[in-house]
């Protein structure tokens, strides 16, 4: 089968592998249908997880068909549409019992990093039984794809984490996967201000369509005066983080106001700097974490009744043979206006 391969810093390479097979009684393997490219697949590529071994296949997103189960899979079977969750969980570790999927002991984020992952024709799931969604006919199967990861954790680590109310007020750094999926799903809480920023004219633009009331600019002024000017001086009630650089953190921590939340969403590579000296008297409450997919199957029956075109998300198209080009272009996504790419299998 052919798969993205990953051997090191900026060596992935599309090219034969073996096909996956059942390794333990609770796997299942599933025949890609859709996958996508996400930001820390880039991550990878440019060098950020040294640790990954090298002829691993990339990857945690994706729909499938059923190809085959483990022996103890009971509520999967042979033929089935399914989303496959970035997440594997095996719901009898400590943390699993918590609800702490992330960090479940045999699994977590491990497709497409400690194991192989969807950027290829088939793969193994780890916990089929729970890891595994079934997709019904009512749900866009290219919509289908940000459930996988893009909309589970911009909700979860962005907009439950930063307890977005009705009638808040909220601002996101950052318009791209994750930061417009935090400001879709932060609609589902009525929120009365949503405020989007970022350096693209078009991703603004995009976020208007999408839902957001405001969106700022830095390269227009001030973003902590252009924020304050939309919800008054005090600031927002819910600042989240959505691309992982210390200058959107530091626009986080300047306009939340006193008793906001601050969530931080984005995959940070370098250190910040923490202004505990104004911070510390405002009562505020910062949370960081990584996606658990315990709200998967919610985020999916309220897609299927939105009114919020979701495809609008899905901006570039491909067939997998094009995966290299798709790559391409997600490399260069502010050149090309690329959202989220789709590679639908040939």
């Amino acid at each position: 089968m052919k798969a993205m391969v990953y051997y090191g810093e900026g060596d992935i390479r599309f090219e034969e592998h073996d096909k996956p097979r059942i390794i333990d009684p609770t796997d299942a393997v599933v025949r890609i249908t859709k996958t996508t490219i996400c930001g820390t697949d880039l991550g990878i590529w440019k060098g950020k997880n040294p640790e990954i071994s090298a002829g691993r296949i990339l990857g945690h997103e994706g729909i499938g068909i059923v190809e085959e189960v483990g022996t103890a899979v009971k509520n999967i079977k042979k033929g089935d549409k399914v989303i496959i969750s970035c997440v594997s969980k095996c719901c009898t570790c400590d943390n699993c019992k918590q609800q702490l999927y992330s960090h479940c002991r045999n699994g977590g984020w491990i497709l497409g990093y400690m194991i192989d992952g969807t950027q290829a024709e088939f793969v193994r799931t780890p916990y089929a039984d729970n890891s595994l969604i079934l997709l019904p006919g009512s749900v866009n199967e290219e919509v289908a794809l940000l459930l996988s990861d893009a909309l589970p954790t911009a909700h979860e680590i962005g907009v439950q984490y930063g307890d977005v109310r009705p009638g808040d007020t909220v601002f996101i750094a950052g318009a791209g996967p994750v930061g417009m999926s935090a400001l879709l799903t932060a609609q589902l809480y009525s929120p009365s201000v949503l405020i989007v920023c970022d350096m693209d004219e078009n991703r603004l633009k995009l976020a208007k369509e999408l839902g957001a009331t405001h969106t700022v600019n830095p390269a227009a002024g001030d973003v902590r005066q252009q924020v304050l000017d939309i919800v008054g001086q005090d600031g927002v009630d819910v600042a989240i983080e959505a691309v992982g650089l210390p200058v959107t953190w530091d626009m986080c921590q300047e306009v939340v106001k006193a008793g906001g939340n601050v969530a931080v969403v984005g995959v940070h590579g370098k250190s910040v700097d923490f202004k505990l000296e104004k911070l510390w008297i405002k009562n505020l409450k910062i949370t960081t974490g990584l996606v658990n997919a315990n709200t998967t199957e919610m985020l999916m029956k309220a897609i299927s009744t939105s009114s919020v075109d979701y495809t609008k998300m899905l901006t570039h198209h491909f067939k997998f043979s094009e995966l290299v080009e798709a790559y391409d272009v997600f490399k260069h996504a502010a050149e090309h206006n690329a959202m989220k790419v789709v590679l639908t299998m040939d």
